[in-house]
């Protein structure tokens, strides 16, 4: 779909706004070409002498009459213009909202998180304004420009017509020229801005990092650059867009030195009156805004298409996870990999490799093994972030992908190594997936979590804001929020993807005691615990052992020390160690 096909498409399904806009647009247009008419009949009436004072007064009262009706008219035409145009950049901005929200993760490791922004923003900003000021500036000044010169021709005289606008089409082919420079400078604008727009956000991001590297004056300059660039790029664009305002002026000058010849030669001949050639005057001076409207139209139907080709891509681009399931029930009972395999776009390499396994209802399912063995792979499987390459995932007897995506992440609780807290208070964070939660709800999922001795300790206790990506709290405290968050919401399955790697081994054991006693209550809930530390799995009911993709292991806790592999030698390794710190 083009930018024209889109504001065409808007345009009817807003016929209503502008249609009352265009009817009084039509009304300004023929106001306006009536008065420099009117004007040239009082002058000739003067000079006649066939107007007195009190003819003299109705007239000018007229003239001022018809100005008040435009004032009003050009009012009403913006408010009901704009009342629909803004809508487009609303419609827009939630349609890309909704297209990125259920974009998988493989869409996002391509784009980049400000060229994303930058589309909600500038991009959606240039689109609304050619759906509202183009449309408006399209339409009057094409109206004023048609009638101003159907009334030059027809009702003033039509060889000094003819002879006045002889340089249009050279103003033409100026306009096309421009034209063609102004989309490139504004498509390159918006890129430029784009880059700044990502340099901002991962800057704000990672400040932190910045600052412990002293990196401040590096990122500085950076930003610096793509600021001057992008500050070029925009003045570049502007200043082909300033081009046709010349064009326009030499064109019009001409057009009226011209018409000072032919008029003046007209007047001197006795085949035009004074009064006549003020009124055609009066009707070249008003094709001036017809004439800067058309360049400005054209800047911003360019500007617009430049926004509307970057912003149709992304909207138009399929989903990496098609959401075509037919249950919406949410899904229960046992949980099966059957030979799974899988890679990620664009890798050759297998993340996992047959893997089979089965979780039973209320059960818990240990995972681990070495950085990159494929441990997170499974959970993202489970979330469908990504759909198997081969074999078969099915809950309940039923292949994950049978269930809509609503329906099946619902069903899960999910805290990753990393987990992302929202710029609100710790409260509203822990109640994120059940707002109705009572106060006395929240604080006990979070001593579950055992992190509400740490929450009291603030000031604001849970109603301190967490700033951004909760940068008020350390690492150990997001993952037990964000633990908290997970256990105030009955889901069938919890997925704890080494959401305990940033607290402490005392910590460790307290949430997995509590957790321990919380299946005991929950005897339909299952969980998966995927952990570099052995000791969050130890109490599993199985455990997978993965290397390179592929189960090497696998049994409960004392099976694998009995089997004297990899797991068993792991497990001797960590508990030294942690005897070691303990002393």
């Amino acid at each position: 779909m083009s930018l024209y096909q889109l504001l065409a498409q808007f345009i009817r399904n807003h016929k209503r706004h502008y249609l009352a806009a265009a009817a009084m647009l039509f009304s300004v247009a023929v106001l306006t070409v009536l008065i420099p008419r009117k004007v040239g009949a009082v002058i000739d009436a003067m000079v006649a002498h066939h107007l007195d004072q009190r003819g003299l007064a109705i007239q000018l009262a007229e003239l001022v009459l018809m100005g008040v009706a435009i004032y009003f008219l050009r009012v009403g035409w913006r408010m009901q213009l704009f009342a629909a145009s803004y809508q487009l950049g609303v419609q827009l901005r939630t349609r890309l909202y909704q297209r990125l929200s259920l974009q998988g993760a493989p869409f996002f490791q391509q784009q980049r998180t400000g060229d994303l922004m930058a589309l909600g923003t500038n991009d959606a900003d240039a689109i609304e304004l050619a759906s509202g000021e183009a449309m408006l500036a399209g339409f009057d000044g094409s109206m004023t420009f048609v009638l101003v010169i159907g009334m030059m021709l027809l009702g003033v005289d039509w060889r000094l017509a003819l002879v006045a606008l002889l340089p249009f089409p050279f103003m033409g082919w100026a306009f096309k020229t421009i034209t063609h420079h102004v989309h490139d400078a504004s498509r390159d604008s918006l890129d430029r801005f784009s880059k700044l727009n990502e340099q901002v956000q991962e800057t704000l991001a990672g400040v932190r990092t910045l600052r412990a590297l002293g990196l401040e004056q590096r990122s500085a300059a950076q930003f610096a650059e793509l600021a001057e660039r992008a500050a070029d790029a925009s003045l570049s664009a502007q200043r082909w867009e300033a081009a046709y305002e010349p064009a326009v002026g030499i064109a019009l000058t001409s057009a009226g030195a011209l018409t000072l010849c032919m008029g003046g030669y007209l007047v001197w001949h006795g085949e035009m009156t004074i009064g006549t050639l003020t009124s055609f005057t009066m009707y070249l001076g008003q094709l001036i805004w017809p004439m800067f409207a058309a360049g400005w139209v054209l800047s911003l139907l360019e500007r617009g298409k430049a926004a509307w080709n970057r912003l149709q891509p992304v909207l138009a681009q399929e989903l990496s996870i098609q959401d075509h399931g037919q249950i919406t029930a949410l899904p229960h009972g046992s949980l099966q990999f059957g030979q799974v395999s899988f890679s990620y776009p664009g890798q050759q390499a297998l993340a996992l490799d047959q893997v089979s396994f089965t979780l039973d209802e209320g059960k818990t399912l240990g995972i681990v093994g070495h950085t990159g063995s494929g441990k997170s792979t499974i959970i993202r499987l489970l979330l469908r972030q990504y759909d198997t390459t081969q074999g078969s995932l099915l809950w309940g007897k039923e292949a994950v992908s049978n269930y809509r995506l609503h329906s099946l992440r619902s069903a899960i609780n999910w805290v990753a190594q990393e987990p992302f807290l929202f710029s609100a208070s710790i409260a509203n964070n822990i109640a994120l997936g059940n707002p109705e939660a009572t106060r006395e709800q929240i604080m006990h999922a979070a001593r579950l979590a055992a992190v509400h001795e740490d929450i009291v300790r603030f000031p604001q206790g849970y109603d301190t804001p967490v700033g951004e990506r909760g940068v008020t709290l350390s690492g150990g405290q997001r993952q037990r929020v964000a633990i908290a968050r997970a256990l105030l919401t009955d889901s069938p399955l919890l997925l704890l993807d080494d959401a305990l790697s940033a607290v402490d081994t005392d910590t460790e054991t307290r949430i997995l005691q509590h957790l321990h006693e919380l299946r005991q209550q929950r005897k339909e809930r299952s969980a998966i615990i995927v952990s570099h530390r052995l000791s969050a799995v130890a109490d599993a009911d199985h455990i997978l052992v993965l290397r390179d993709g592929r189960m090497i292991e696998q049994g409960s806790h004392n099976e694998l020390l009995e089997h004297a592999g990899w797991y068993a030698s792991q497990w001797r390794y960590q508990q030294l160690e942690a005897s070691l710190d303990a002393a």
